[in-house]
């Protein structure tokens, strides 16, 4: 079987049972060390930078999320601001990445001035390079954590930035992260599965308190494989300095497995 004798760690959080399954009939073995922690709302930081968001002119507001969006506005609603919110971000130039935050900003008839073409932050700063932002005042709705390839772009630009994290992401149990670094670094696992940006973020916070980057760099150019779901896992993982990475073609957690499972036919085919 394809996956026989394979060690494929599982980082997600949910999902978890499913995808262990798939591995399990291809005849691996699934290790779940999820790194996500969770991820809350955050109400109270939000009403403040929506009232500040209201009260000031902003030359751009930049959407990374249509879930992020929608929270803005059900907030503002809520505080008897959307009205407000709803005109200002109709009126400014404004940035979407991914095809939800499109969707959800197409909902309420406003047209980005700048959208990716690939779902990724990178796919969106490309677009961004059209535009002169010295000296502009620009939002960012980011999602659970930052976004700093996106905020360090737009400040190198001469932006001032405003972030607004409509959700707040809280760290992984350690004790998993540490003991999941160790498994890499001795090389005891075969594949890594990443569904999502926040995993490989809350990993390499880890990894660089610990000073393990080098290590777990190196590691991840040896014995594991990096596995994303999809471009925009797969982007956090290429800034982060992994490189050998494999994806499906469909941004599916089956999908996923499924990729897995032919690179190891290929591999042994080729022996």
């Amino acid at each position: 079987m394809s996956l026989e004798n394979k060690k494929v760690v599982l980082a997600a959080s949910r999902k978890t049972e499913e995808m262990s399954t798939l591995i399990q009939k291809r005849g691996g073995q699934s290790i779940v060390r999820s790194l996500q922690g969770t991820v809350f709302l955050n109400d109270t930081q939000v009403r403040e930078d929506l009232k500040k968001i209201v009260e000031e002119q902003f030359d751009w507001m930049i959407f990374t999320t249509g879930m992020g969006l929608n929270t803005m506005l059900e907030l503002a609603e809520e505080m008897q601001l959307k009205e407000e919110l709803l005109q200002m971000i109709q009126q400014t130039q404004t940035g979407a990445r991914g095809y939800k935050t499109l969707a959800a900003l197409k909902k309420i008839q406003a047209a980005p001035a700048a959208k990716d073409d690939d779902g990724t932050v990178n796919g969106l700063i490309d677009k961004l390079n059209d535009f002169d932002f010295d000296g502009k005042r620009v939002m960012v709705q980011l999602h659970g954590e930052n976004a700093p390839s996106l905020i360090q772009y737009l400040e190198n630009k001469g932006a001032t930035v405003m972030p607004v994290l409509p959700y707040k992401h809280i760290d992984p149990d350690l004790e998993t992260v540490e003991r999941f670094c160790q498994e890499v670094m001795q090389e005891e696992v075969d594949a890594v599965c990443f569904t999502a940006a926040i995993q490989v973020r809350s990993l390499f916070k880890y990894v660089d308190e610990k000073g393990y980057r080098e290590k777990i760099q190196k590691a991840f150019q040896s014995r594991p494989l990096a596995v994303a779901v999809g471009k925009v896992t797969a982007e956090a993982l290429q800034d982060e300095g992994i490189h050998r990475i494999i994806q499906p073609e469909h941004e599916r957690m089956g999908a996923m497995i499924v990729e897995l499972s032919n690179y190891y036919e290929t591999q042994e085919s080729k022996q």
